[in-house]
């Protein structure tokens, strides 16, 4: 068997842990420089489109007594460790799948109650943080998955578990799920399996396999068997990333070449920082440049520019080296530039690698990266910068409604009196 457990609202639910006031209030959360709404509470989904641009909606949040606030990373991985670490305490078998929601498999768990398991779950996760979840339990990942949307979907009927554990289950959950809603389905999939005739779930489970297997990949033959009930998607271990991106907005428009270079050239360091650190180098540098796409009285303008190096590299000095070069091959001139993004994939681990009889990078770069590393630890910030950041100037995003730190920041942890 295996469960999904996903925690309802999740960025909105961590603001509610530490300010109880906003139970029952609609509360959105804006992406970096408060762009666009990125989550929701339920009260606010009546009002407030998803990716809604704030400054097109600010008025709507103050008419309708919306609370907003800023993303507050630290806070949300911190609470989300606390949940994944709350998770293993119920089985070694997990996958963390995203911020906010993990499969768990339960191999070898015979004569197990598995709504009582669930509700135990979501107790102890509520009890011990306050993120209120829910739990699917089915004898398939993507089952699993469908399980935990019954829940969601049903919270008073359901208690916030739902269990698939016969055929007549599967059959009806199946005939509930339309197709855009089953997990792995994308937009391009859901216009050729509707073209079929696909409008439910359970219509993509009864097309033949063969068929399936012919016209469509591997992993889309395998959703297709796992809701059927045949397990086949398997937890994965992802603890290593197959590609690293940092990608922002910047907190102005920018159309000088040089405040992107150095923007471009931070956001390559955090790439290369970490590479090292889950121990993997890079083969391919995506460098994207975009201007604002609201301002309709301006030039639109996106170009990408790609670099493959010939000896993998985590260095800070080679990947802002090259993501700098591509800078100036993609810059345009008369470009009002609102946001940047740097992407490493071609991951290798390091040492498992080609080398390269006639190339080779400095042995000194990862004796200096060490250093560097370990200092950034240490003082618990980017203290030490290469020469082509901004010494001077500690860039910040716009956060003009950031909630402290409860759990990461000493001086902003919650006083009760």
């Amino acid at each position: 068997m295996f469960a999904l457990v996903d925690c309802n609202n999740f960025y909105a639910s961590c603001e509610r842990v530490f300010n109880p006031n906003l139970r029952d209030k609609p509360v959105v959360i804006l992406s970096n420089n408060d762009g666009c709404v990125i989550s929701r509470s339920d009260e606010a989904k009546k009002f407030i489109p998803m990716a809604a641009p704030a400054f097109k909606y600010a008025a709507d949040f103050d008419r309708l007594g919306i609370h907003v606030f800023s993303s507050n990373y630290p806070l949300y991985g911190d609470m989300s460790e606390r949940v994944m670490n709350i998770l293993s305490q119920f089985t070694p078998d997990i996958e963390v799948y995203s911020i906010d929601e993990a499969f768990l498999g339960f191999e070898g768990f015979h004569n197990t109650d598995f709504t009582l398991y669930g509700k135990q779950i979501k107790q102890r996760i509520a009890t011990w943080t306050g993120i209120p979840t829910c739990v699917g339990i089915a004898s398939t990942k993507a089952l699993s998955k469908v399980a935990n949307k019954i829940a969601r979907s049903f919270p008073n009927e359901t208690g916030g578990v739902y269990i698939i554990d016969t055929e007549e289950k599967r059959k009806k959950a199946l005939h509930w799920l339309p197709i855009e809603k089953v997990w792995g389905i994308g937009r391009r999939l859901q216009k050729r399996l509707k073209v079929k005739g696909c409008i439910k779930a359970s219509d993509f489970v009864k097309l033949d396999d063969a068929w399936v297997r012919n016209n469509f990949s591997i992993t889309e033959w395998k959703l297709h068997q796992d809701l059927k009930g045949i397990p086949t998607l398997a937890l994965e271990d992802n603890t290593t990333k197959k590609a690293i991106a940092t990608t922002r907005s910047f907190e102005a428009t920018y159309d000088k070449i040089e405040d992107i270079k150095e923007r471009v050239s931070t956001f390559a360091m955090s790439c290369a920082e970490k590479l090292r650190k889950q121990g993997s180098k890079c083969h391919i540098i995506i460098v994207t440049l975009s201007s604002n796409r609201h301002h309709k009285n301006q030039e639109h303008y996106r170009a990408t520019k790609t670099i493959t190096l010939s000896i993998p590299s985590n260095s800070s000095l080679t990947i802002t080296k090259q993501a700098v070069e591509a800078v100036k091959s993609i810059y345009k001139e008369g470009i009002h530039y609102k946001r940047a993004g740097v992407i490493v994939t071609g991951l290798v681990a390091n040492d498992s690698y080609q080398l390269n009889l006639f190339e080779a990078e400095s042995p000194n770069h990862q004796s200096l990266m060490g250093v560097i590393d370990r200092m950034n630890a240490k003082y618990k910030s980017d203290k030490v910068k290469i020469a082509n950041q901004d010494l001077q100037h500690t860039w910040k995003m716009r956060q003009e409604h950031l909630s402290p730190r409860y759990t990461t920041n000493i001086q902003q942890i919650l006083k009760v009196s």
